[in-house]
């Protein structure tokens, strides 16, 4: 006989001890397709091209397709071109005056021709280390300093070589500093009378040497006309009167102190010679003029008859 069931009419309210009864629990694992998305995500490259690479790509892809346009592409090229004069041509950018410090009227005058600026001029528009390179290239010009100051103004400041020599050639006569570079063109030697002078070939290489020869020179400065390359291996003293001081290929400045010395010793400079050949340093020699060469032979002459 089975057991009698009781049940529920139809409508009544649950037991409470019915409702208070525990739901099975749902299964905490992951399904295969969830594992597996979770250990992608879990990947360094797939998140760097989920965060980085596919935005970028997307808005590299809405940029392609909106630049595709002709109109469009002019309007955003004008756009930046306007927005950019805009900002350099701003007040506060513009360079309106050139000062140039330290140079000569010439140079002066040699670094606006090579500048070529057309006033006013925008600093984004100004290359300041070409120009000083130009500025440099100058001959006249030992260094230079190119800076933009406050109130639109470029400022220059140059250092000139100084003067040193003036070196005669052919072609005319050139003014050389103390390493024999050219800095300059003189039409005539009586516009720097203040200068000595060389000449020769090559004289302008050794410039140094002609420095300490017109040091030890220094005592006969007023009768000095020039220091002359001979050969391209040696120097003659020219002074006044045609007077040659012939100085070795060698120690030219130990054989001209020599000179001095003997010039000090018996006046040697004074006397009626043509030159004082020193190349020779164990044998001096003296060149009469011709006057004083035929003064001798009649000196010589009369000793002769009247020693008979």
């Amino acid at each position: 006989m089975q057991p009698l069931i009781a049940r529920r009419p139809v409508g009544a309210r649950p037991d409470p001890a019915e409702r208070a009864a525990p739901k099975p629990k749902a299964d905490p694992a992951p399904s295969r397709a969830a594992y597996r998305m979770q250990r992608l995500m879990l990947t360094p490259a797939y998140r760097l091209t989920l965060r980085v690479f596919l935005p970028f790509l997307i808005g590299l892809s809405a940029v392609l397709i909106y630049m595709s346009d002709a109109d469009r592409k002019d309007a955003v090229l004008l756009g930046i071109v306007d927005l950019r004069n805009q900002i350099e041509t701003r007040p506060e950018f513009m360079v309106k005056l050139m000062a140039i410090d330290g140079a000569s009227a010439e140079t002066e005058g040699d670094i606006r021709e090579i500048s070529q600026l057309d006033f006013p001029v925008s600093t984004f528009d100004l290359d300041l280390d070409t120009l000083r390179e130009n500025i440099i290239g100058l001959p006249a010009v030992a260094a230079a300093s190119v800076s933009v100051r406050q109130l639109g103004v470029l400022e220059i400041t140059v250092t000139e070589r100084e003067p040193a020599l003036l070196w005669r050639r052919n072609d005319g006569i050139q003014v050389l500093d103390n390493t024999g570079i050219i800095i300059g063109e003189l039409d005539s030697r009586t516009l720097r009378p203040d200068l000595p002078l060389i000449a020769g070939y090559g004289a302008n290489d050794h410039v140094e040497e002609a420095m300490d020869l017109l040091r030890v020179i220094s005592p006969l400065h007023d009768r000095l006309r020039g220091i002359v390359r001979m050969g391209e291996r040696r120097w003659d003293i020219v002074l006044d009167g045609d007077l040659r001081i012939m100085l070795p290929a060698h120690q030219p400045v130990l054989a001209l102190e020599r000179a001095i010395a003997l010039h000090d010793a018996q006046d040697v400079l004074n006397r009626d010679i043509a030159a004082l050949d020193l190349r020779l340093a164990a044998r001096p020699t003296l060149r009469m003029n011709a006057g004083a060469l035929e003064r001798w032979r009649q000196i010589k002459d009369m000793r002769v008859e009247t020693g008979r």
